[in-house]
Order: C-alpha cells, then sequence, then structure tokens
C-alpha cells in the first residue's frame, strides 16, 4: 500500500506516527453527548451489537425500568461503556432509545466532518483500547468508560475530504471482506448439514443401503433396517448422574483447582473441558459429581437449538465436575457410549428434543429426565454398532477438518479486516483517491 510522503510523531500512544497535515482533536471537540432521558414506549428500544446499532434484539435482557433510557436520534454514534461489550457501536440509522450504559454522542452542528470515518476510527482495535483503559470500576477484567473520561481521548483528524475518501474506501473494501465471510459461512452450513445428513443416514438406516427395510414405528425415525429395534434411551443406559449449582469464577480452574463444568463444554457435542469455571475452595464440599472418562455429557437446558446436546469424554479430568444442567450418561461399553452420542445429533433426535423442550423463550428450553431416557434410538446388532461408529468417526472427521480450514479463513479475513481498518484511520497507508 502506497503511504504518505510525511509523517510526525502524534505523541498518542495508540496512534503511534500519523500523516504529516493531520491535525488531533479531542472528541468534545467532535461530539456533544446527548443524555436526555426517555421512555421505550415513545423511543423503540434499540440494541447496540458488534453488527452497529439495531432495533432491540430478542435475546436481548429485557428491564422493567423502560422509562429510564437515553434518547438516540438518527446519525447518533452510540458506544457501549463497557469493557466486557468491546466493539459494540455503530451510527445508529433509526430513531430510538438505549439503555443508561451506553455513551450516545451527536456530532456537533456546523463543524466540516464526516461522521462514517469517525464511526470507522471507534471501531478500530487501537481506539477500543485506550476507550476502555480510561475506564474505571471494581474487577479488573469488567469495567465502564463514561463520557467525562471518552471526551478527552485524543483522535486523529484528517482533513474532511480526507475522511471522507477513507470511509468510502473503508465502505468498499469492508464489503468486499464481509462477503467472502458470507461465502464462507454459507459453505460451513452446508458442511454442517451435510454431517447431520450422514449421522441420520447411518443411525436410522444403517451403511448398507441394500438391506430390507421396515417400519419403525416412529413417525420422525421412518422407517429402519428390518433386523434393527428402536428402544427407548434408558434401556442403553446403565448410569445417569447429575452435579449440582455450585457459584464459580468468571476464568478457567488451574492445574491445582478444581472447576465446574458450563454448558459450552458441550456445544455441538464436542466436550471441551476448558470451558469451566473455578470452584473457591471452601465450596469443593458442594462439588458432588466428577467428570468420568469414557461418559456422555448430556446438556439438561440450552437454546432450542441445542438443549439435548450430547459430548463424548475420551479423557481423564479429575478436577472437573458436572453442574445441576448437565447429566452424565455411562453405557455398558464405549462403542454403545458412542453410538449414542451420534443418535442425539440425529434429525430424528433433534426433533424430540425440540417437541418436548419446554422454557420461557427460545433462549433456555429444557428437556425433563423422564423425556431424555424416553428419546427413542434405532439400534442394530452389537457387531454393527462398532460398525457404524468407526464410519462416522471417518467421516466426520474429514467433514470438520473442512470446517475447521473454512473457520480459519474467517478469522484471517476478520483479522484483517480489523488490522486494515485500523491502519487506514491512522494514515499508515494512503488510501485510493487521496
Amino acid at each position: 500500500m502506497q503511504q504518505y510522503d510525511a509523517y510526525r510523531d502524534s505523541g498518542v500512544e495508540w496512534l503511534g506516527k500519523i500523516p504529516e497535515g493531520w491535525d488531533l482533536r479531542r472528541i468534545s471537540s467532535l461530539y456533544d453527548v446527548r443524555n436526555e432521558k426517555v421512555s421505550d414506549q415513545d423511543y423503540p428500544a434499540l440494541s447496540v451489537t458488534m453488527q452497529g446499532v439495531v432495533p432491540q434484539l430478542e435475546t436481548a435482557a429485557k428491564t422493567q425500568d423502560g422509562d429510564n433510557r437515553k434518547l438516540v436520534k438518527a446519525g447518533d454514534f452510540v458506544i457501549n461503556s463497557r469493557s466486557d461489550r468491546r466493539g459494540a457501536c455503530g451510527i445508529s440509522e433509526l430513531d430510538g432509545s438505549v439503555t443508561l450504559i451506553s455513551n450516545v454522542l451527536s456530532p456537533r452542528e456546523n463543524l466540516d466532518m464526516v461522521p462514517r470515518y469517525f464511526s470507522y476510527l471507534f471501531r478500530s482495535e487501537g481506539f477500543a483500547d485506550e476507550y476502555y483503559r480510561q475506564g474505571t470500576g471494581i474487577v479488573d477484567d469488567l469495567w465502564s468508560t463514561n463520557w467525562t473520561r471518552m471526551k478527552n481521548i485524543l483522535v486523529a483528524c484528517p482533513p474532511p475530504a480526507e475522511q471522507r475518501a477513507i470511509a468510502d474506501y473503508l465502505d468498499v473494501k469492508t464489503t468486499e471482506i464481509d462477503g467472502l465471510v458470507a461465502d464462507c459461512e454459507r459453505e460451513i452450513e452446508l458442511l454442517q448439514e451435510y454431517r447431520k445428513v450422514v449421522i441420520s443416514e447411518a443411525v436410522t438406516k444403517g451403511i448398507d443401503p441394500t438391506v430390507p427395510m421396515r417400519d419403525s414405528g416412529v413417525e420422525w425415525i421412518g422407517e429402519i433396517p428390518e433386523d434393527w429395534i428402536t428402544v427407548p434411551l434408558k434401556y442403553l443406559v446403565r448410569t445417569i448422574e447429575s452435579g449440582t449449582s455450585v457459584e464459580g469464577a468468571t476464568w478457567a480452574a488451574g492445574q491445582d483447582e478444581k472447576g465446574v463444568l458450563t454448558l459450552s463444554a458441550v456445544y455441538q457435542s464436542r466436550f471441551t473441558p476448558a470451558c469451566n469455571k473455578a470452584v473457591e475452595p471452601s465450596l469443593y464440599e458442594h462439588l458432588s459429581c466428577p467428570v468420568r472418562k469414557g461418559s456422555l455429557l448430556i446438556s439438561r437446558c440450552n437454546t432450542s437449538e441445542w438443549v439435548g446436546t450430547a459430548a463424548y469424554v475420551d479423557e481423564e479430568h479429575e478436577n472437573l465436575y458436572l453442574p445441576d444442567k448437565l447429566w452424565q450418561l455411562t453405557f455398558s461399553n464405549d462403542n454403545i457410549c458412542r453410538y449414542v452420542r451420534y443418535a442425539l445429533q440425529a434429525n430424528a433426535s433433534r426433533h424430540y428434543f425440540s417437541a418436548l423442550s419446554v422454557g420461557a423463550s427460545s433462549t433456555m428450553q429444557n428437556i425433563a429426565k423422564t423425556d431424555l431416557l424416553s428419546v427413542p434410538i434405532a439400534f442394530p446388532s452389537d457387531n454393527l454398532v462398532e460398525k457404524i461408529v468407526t464410519r462416522l468417526n471417518s467421516k466426520t472427521s474429514r467433514i470438520d477438518s473442512l470446517i475447521s480450514d473454512k473457520q480459519a479463513m474467517i478469522d484471517k479475513l476478520r483479522e484483517y479486516r480489523r488490522s486494515h481498518i485500523s491502519e487506514a484511520v491512522t494514515g499508515k497507508f494512503k488510501v485510493t483517491g487521496v
């Protein structure tokens, strides 16, 4: 990329050197804060997200204090003040209201500036670091930056024509990158759907397409090989247990600590032991169900998409324990355990869980223990169980590898997007048209 002819030291650590001819301005010289209190009855609720300011999301936490919100006018820049919402900001295209934890900035009138440029600047990694460095709080990993501190942050301010050229360039470039990301995401969706089909076919139809079939007697399972049986899960399970609700830290357990798993530990039917919370030694006596190698962990509650998710534990984890929201099942042999894991991923089982899970919202559904143990499993002879498990291990591993490659590409594209924005808005290269 072409650089500017000359640079100077900005004297601001997060900006570094900036092009000659660029100014430094405090945010308060560019924006006024908007602190007018309004009701969400008069001004529709908005959510401040990583994708910008949008109508309130269904998953957003709702409060009873709808009259205690901040006014947002179209064209305002809104940024969440909390460090755990890093990157949640954007220019609002709508009039509305947001929670009090957001800073609402209105571009100063009669000021020759391009808000789109500053929107990109405020989204840059360097600014985010500086913004939250200015914050205050009583917890190391959670603090807030209010307007009093934000307004004094120095930002790079090119001439208006350059602001517009940079914003126009980034509009095109980020749209191009976002399109490539979307393509990869669609490919991942197709691979995930293909994975489900491969599993569903194997655990309901077997691996020999020439065998005679018969009606399973279960509508959403359909036909199964004539020598298979349809059996409730409880007849395959040897033991089932769950843990207790224990308050954990916000970090994972260290080598010599004990931890309690989170629901994320079984996300997407993969066991991730790192998804746990460290437990204070004074609470160790309340930990009741250690994670066992060769067991199947199943989520009792989760979103409607993931309730009933099953993950296989393939290693010992002596210091990890179950919460009350996870069940641990054991079976008479390892092949049956692995087979059931696949069977619970099949479309038939997902249909079953979707029909029987209950909850106040789609974001937190529950499945009863009796319903879990009643889920019908299409079950072959013992020697075929091992063959199906081996076949699925091989096929799903290849699919998972393709998905990992696509996800790695997405991560690289998003990192390139972030770095490109940061370098453009701080003048590390000259965009076309400048």
